[in-house]
């Protein structure tokens, strides 16, 4: 794209969002005159819900709401699952790519065995072109956020695919209490436009918003030249004894990538730590979905339908080895997916009773089918493609269903047991055709809980359970390497966890609230990332145990603390001369904030968050460096206006979103490549401003 069509294309998102922003601005003014039950509307916006005994089947869960949400100071989008205790999410790629995210001891890669959901659509895709599970939450704009409500572990017969460690549900607004036009402007290019609003409309309502963004980052060598552009349309209302929803979602970006570079080329002066060994890398990715979610009440049944349909095309350029594998024309390569994604689930809540005890049932089904028209690698050069490593069209099919029994023993004890049952089909059409084939496996996964509840705000938990992730399709039918031509044995299609927490929580003194959990968690294969090829491969068993403590202490009406700290010990559960660390395994998290909201509009937020080392080899002899990383936001708002400041990493930390070890070839060096201690930094210190009209 040219120059001039660069700066076009941004100058459209613009006026786009300002446009939707002002009809929608007009809409509301003509229905306020039309009907005063506008004004009269109750809409709920929610925070972080503190006490949920009563509620919670294990001690490590919980919900945030948009009310906390805005006050975190967020880089990216999808730093919002950060709010989740103990998860970290950072980047090693460009602003459009996924991020990489870490908890209780994994590198979960792009959201490998964490299962994440928006508004009832799966977010995790599975056979994925660049990692199996890879989660981008790029499409979600950040204010329309209601809750996410998260689980850790796998005890919840609801969740299936990829929540060994456990999962989010994110769910956005149905209504909004104001509407808003935004403008955002920072060091490094940053600009972003928000336009978000409704009015009632028939017998429901209707919910649009239209962001675009741009940014060209704080590269030495490139401009990141991030284009992105969000939108939402929503329809929803009640009938009878129930409610509807009805949405459309469109995203699209493109962007350049400053990738993870070798610590040796920054020691010897080629390139600084914020440059590129190859300045041609970046990505493209656009994801539309259509949905609907109906649920209905019949007596002391409650029934909940969702359907949803996602068209999805991804292209990513990577380069992490240089001249290792071709020494003439380079090691870039390119990697797609283009799918369709049809599914949905229904679940079906009722109450019993037995003996004097209350009994909650849940029973429900699931439903997906990947139409993967298009999943490969190519070796390229500057974006070019020279040739084709692997091209596959895939078919995938799952069913699951699950049923959930809640007894209410007495006002001390509840139980929790439930089951859950999957069935995968897969179906892989390869360009070589001794790696295409079906397969197909199943899956049961019994769970259970044992609730005691010490007062009417104090909980102990027991839980246990079983999970799973699924292998990439093309890894059930492989029998040739694609590169080498060398046979190899295909992968197990459904991959068993289990594990087990204890814990508490409670609410002292009306103020402070704090869970603890001790866990375990063991998984009968481990997904390695893999250098050379820039995605995961099935590795050896592994057993993760560990420790949370979570805080948030309201000192006053104006002032609260929060602290949370995560330990974990992480080993592969077999014998090998190479060693039992596993590469990637955080040992340490800790993070902490200071939040204040005054009554005269103004509001703070300072958020601190460290990392400890990870081993990078297996045997430990090379292990990454802790970082830290500090953020601010103040800001102040009123009816009519909100202004903030973020100052994103406050204290200018010069460490590592991630760190790898891997051999890779830069010119004059051995034809085998140096094995070398590969990094991303943290994005220099910057700020960014935003004001917004609220309507």
């Amino acid at each position: 794209m040219s120059q001039e069509k660069s700066k076009a294309r941004k100058v459209l998102h613009y006026i786009l969002a300002c446009s939707l922003a002002v009809i929608f601005c007009h809409l509301d003014t003509v229905h306020a005159h039309e009907s005063e039950e506008v004004i009269l509307e109750e809409v709920v916006v929610e925070g972080r819900r503190l006490n949920l005994a009563g509620e919670a089947r294990s001690a490590s869960e919980g919900i945030i709401g948009q009310v906390d949400l805005e006050l975190r100071p967020l880089l990216r989008p999808g730093d919002v699952l950060e709010s989740i205790p103990g998860l970290i999410m950072t980047q090693h790629s460009g602003s459009g790519k996924s991020n990489q995210m870490f908890l209780r001891g994994f590198n979960l890669d792009h959201g490998t065995d964490f299962s994440t959901q928006v508004d009832g659509m799966p977010v995790n895709l599975r056979t994925h072109g660049h990692g199996q599970g890879y989660t981008d939450i790029n499409f979600l704009i950040p204010e329309l956020i209601r809750t996410i409500e998260y689980v850790k572990g796998p005890y919840h017969a609801e969740l299936g695919d990829f929540s060994s460690t456990g999962g989010a549900h994110i769910r956005t607004f149905n209504r909004l209490t104001q509407g808003q036009l935004s403008l955002g402007l920072g060091e490094n290019g940053y600009g972003r436009a928000l336009a978000a609003g409704g009015t009632e409309m028939g017998s429901g309502y209707l919910l649009g918003a239209l962001e675009g963004q741009v940014y060209d980052g704080p590269w030495t060598d490139i401009d990141e030249d991030l284009e992105k552009i969000n939108g939402l349309l929503r329809y929803s209302g009640e009938r009878g004894t129930g409610s509807y929803a009805i949405t459309a979602m469109y995203y699209d970006a493109n962007w350049n990538s400053a990738d993870q570079i070798p610590g040796r080329a920054v020691e010897q002066g080629l390139i600084d730590p914020l440059g590129s060994l190859d300045r041609t890398l970046g990505g493209k990715t656009r994801r539309s979905s259509l949905s609907g979610s109906f649920n209905w009440e019949a007596g002391r049944h409650r029934n909940e339908i969702n359907a949803w349909v996602i068209d999805y095309d991804f292209q990513l350029w990577s380069n992490f080895t240089y001249l290792l594998d071709d020494p003439v024309q380079g090691d870039q390569f390119e990697q797609i997916d283009d799918r369709t994604i049809y599914g949905g689930d229904w679940s079906l809540k009722w109450l019993g009773e037995i003996g004097g005890g209350h009994l909650h049932h849940m029973l429900g089904a699931q439903f997906r089918y990947d139409d993967i028209g298009a999943v490969g690698l190519y070796h390229t050069r500057e974006r070019q493609r020279l040739g084709v490593v692997r091209l596959d069209s895939v078919d995938e099919t799952s069913v699951g269903v699950y049923y959930e029994l809640e007894w209410r023993i007495n006002d001390q004890w509840r139980s929790v047991i439930g089951m859950r049952g999957d069935y995968y089909w897969f179906d892989v059409d390869s360009n070589l055709e001794q790696n295409s084939g079906s397969e197909s496996d199943g899956i049961f996964s019994p769970k259970a809980s044992l609730i005691y509840t010490i007062d009417e705000v104090s909980e102990a938990y027991l839980s246990g359970g079983f999970g799973f992730h699924s292998n990439d399709a093309r890894g059930t039918t492989i029998s040739v390497d694609p590169v080498t031509g060398e046979s190899v044995l295909p992968v197990d299609a459904l991959v068993r966890s289990n594990g087990g927490e204890i814990g508490f929580r409670t609410v002292w003194l009306d103020t402070w609230n704090a869970s603890f959990a001790a866990w375990y968690l063991k998984l009968d294969s481990e997904l390695l990332f893999v250098g050379d090829a820039g995605n995961t491969e099935a590795s050896r068993p592994s057993r993760r145990w560990g420790i949370e403590f979570n805080n948030i202490w309201r000192l006053t009406d104006i002032w609260s603390i929060e602290a949370d700290f995560a330990w974990t010990n992480a080993q592969f559960d077999d014998s090998s001369p190479d060693g039992n660390e596993i590469p990637g395994a955080l040992d340490t998290v800790i993070t902490g904030a200071v939040t204040a909201t005054w009554p005269s509009g103004w509001f703070s937020s300072l958020r601190l968050r460290y990392f400890g080392p990870a081993p990078l080899v297996e045997d430990g002899s090379v292990e990454s460096d802790g970082s830290n990383m500090a953020n601010l936001l103040v800001g102040w708002s009123n009816d009519r206006w909100r202004l903030k400041l973020e100052v994103l990493n406050l204290f200018d930390s010069k460490d590592h979103d991630v760190d790898y070890f891997y051999a890779s070839r830069l010119s004059g060096e051995p034809a085998n490549g140096v094995d070398d201690i590969h990094y991303h930094i943290f994005e220099p210190r910057q700020a960014r401003i935003q004001a917004s009209f609220l309507f």
